[in-house]
């Protein structure tokens, strides 16, 4: 019984930092992360369409290098991806792993755009490389918003995770001093 009940104080000391974490000011709430990233959704699948516009097999008739069909197959599966990856972190937004997919994913999305811009203004219609241009510009708010909730959600994860393996040494430092359970003596062959 004594075991019990101090183990129970122990696990609700050791939750009680973990919640004083999560409630922490400057990150924000999972209701908020999951209106930034249903945001960052609506705006890569803006960019599908206009990537869909993009013909760089018809610039290497015009002496583009075969490097912008590679890039607008990277570009086109990027932008689809980037749209399960933020769905994943719609439904967990407090994963670190969904998180840096989806940030990793739009910012690999947005080189890949920004190279394929210039060969579309140069080879095919300066008009469509003025409007993706235009809506990464759009993305960039929410991206540096995401980039900063990165660095809040590890920072946050790092501070649990310090504080659950202090209480872990402290819960084995404890049940290290208690007083074992005294072994019954056994009793000699004749009775």
């Amino acid at each position: 019984m004594f075991l019990r009940n101090t183990f129970r104080i122990l696990a609700m000391a050791s939750v009680a930092p973990l919640y004083a974490l999560a409630q922490q000011p400057g990150v924000p709430t999972d209701w908020d992360v999951q209106k930034l990233v249903i945001a960052i959704a609506e705006q890569s699948a803006r960019i599908q369409p206009l990537v869909e516009q993009i013909r760089p097999k018809e610039w290497v008739a015009k002496g583009a290098s075969d490097t912008y069909v590679q890039q607008w197959d990277s570009a086109h599966a990027q932008a689809q991806t980037v749209k399960l990856s933020a769905d994943n972190l719609v439904r967990e937004p407090e994963r670190l792993s969904a998180a840096l997919d989806t940030y990793f994913r739009l910012q690999n999305l947005e080189v890949v755009l920004t190279s394929l811009i210039d060969g579309v203004r140069k080879y095919q219609n300066p008009a469509l490389a003025d409007l993706l241009r235009s809506v990464l510009s759009e993305n960039s708010a929410s991206r540096q918003q995401l980039r900063q909730y990165l660095v809040d959600l590890a920072t946050v994860k790092e501070q649990e995770f310090k504080v659950m393996d202090e209480e872990a040494q402290r819960c084995r430092e404890s049940i290290s001093k208690l007083p074992s359970a005294a072994q019954p003596k056994k009793k000699s062959g004749k009775q």
